[in-house]
């Protein structure tokens, strides 16, 4: 363990971009007790005085550029809250000052870029989290361990993602490809491709995709369906759609032997049922389970040296399925490999 990150000193993080990410994410470093929030930065002035009062950072701490933050603060970490574009460069920052780096969903909005920052971390000292809640929920920690830690394998999967979307940020960064890198399925979509992929642990070989899009240039998509190949054999249909009243989520899961739901609704914690042959339902009894939040799975990774619950592979392997649907639907609907 580093001399800055030892267990007997806080770790100093710095946070870039001060939105719901930021602030939401940054009060949990906030109130832990191997952690403190020693520095902020946003654009927006508004927002550097607001989360500079409610972390109490100085004046001197409060920063319009990031860089500048990077090279004028004594840190250990930071958290990026920004824009899905702009995580590369920012990552790249961080981890070249030798930071640990907790950063919100998804990695990137580009496959080579994706891939870099994966192999920077394949023998890195430094952490490199990936923002992905489902990690951290008992209901999706336990369907991971029935399918990874059994002989059992999945065969069929059908998954939807509801939200109103469209509305909600219209006019907002994420309704700008050139901040968000797409539209629904990049956003809010990305939820649910991460728990597909890492409860399952399938490898996707092939996407094939149609899309709804927003505006002309089909950029933003308001609605998409994917269907997805998997080298093991199983298969997966993916709905997601920004234009409902409420936000509902639905994720089953089946094998030669039954079936996995995990379904929820908003943001609460999702909830599990495992189906056996003869149709009977089991809820699991979860209650028993620990659900540290990001910033205490993040500082457990960074002290006990440990891989984070949601690691670069994982970003990787997302944005790698997502690439793949846009380039699917805005062509001709064809199949597209993925290559991982």
């Amino acid at each position: 363990m580093s001399e800055k990150t030892h267990s007997d000193v806080p770790i100093r993080v710095g946070i870039v971009g001060l939105g719901y990410i930021g602030t939401t994410v940054g009060d949990e470093f906030d109130h832990h007790p191997q952690a403190r929030v020693a520095a902020v930065c946003d654009v927006a002035e508004s927002a550097r005085t607001d989360a500079g009062e409610q972390f109490s950072v100085p004046m001197e701490a409060r920063y319009e550029q990031y860089e500048e933050m990077l090279d004028g603060e004594n840190l250990d970490a930071v958290l990026i809250g920004t824009p899905h574009t702009l995580h590369y460069g920012q990552v790249v920052a961080a981890l070249e000052r030798g930071l640990h780096v907790l950063c919100d969903k998804p990695l990137t909005t580009d496959f080579e870029q994706a891939k870099d920052l994966y192999e920077r971390t394949l023998d890195a000292d430094e952490v490199l989290m990936v923002g992905y809640q489902r990690h951290l929920n008992p209901a999706f920690v336990e369907a991971r361990e029935l399918w990874t830690e059994s002989e059992r394998t999945p065969r069929w999967i059908t998954a939807e993602i509801s939200q109103d979307w469209v509305d909600r940020f219209s006019g907002t960064w994420r309704a700008n490809p050139d901040l968000s890198g797409g539209g629904y399925l990049y956003d809010t979509g990305s939820h649910i491709l991460d728990a597909i992929l890492w409860t399952t642990d399938l490898t996707p070989t092939a996407v094939r995709a149609d899309m709804t899009f927003v505006d002309d240039e089909e950029r933003v998509d308001e609605r998409a369906e994917l269907w997805i190949e998997f080298e093991e054999g199983a298969n997966a249909s993916v709905s997601v759609y920004g234009k409902t009243p409420c936000t509902r989520e639905h994720i089953h899961i089946w094998d030669d032997e039954g079936a996995v739901y995990l379904d929820g609704r908003e943001w609460e914690d999702r909830q599990l049922t495992e189906i056996d042959a003869d149709s009977t339902t089991h809820a699991p009894y979860l209650g028993g389970r620990s659900h540290p939040n990001k910033a205490e799975s993040f500082v457990r990774a960074i002290r006990e040296g440990t891989a984070p619950p949601a690691t670069p592979m994982d970003g990787l392997r997302v944005t790698a399925v997502t690439e793949a649907a846009y380039e699917s639907a805005r062509g001709d609907g064809d199949w597209v490999s993925v290559d991982l």
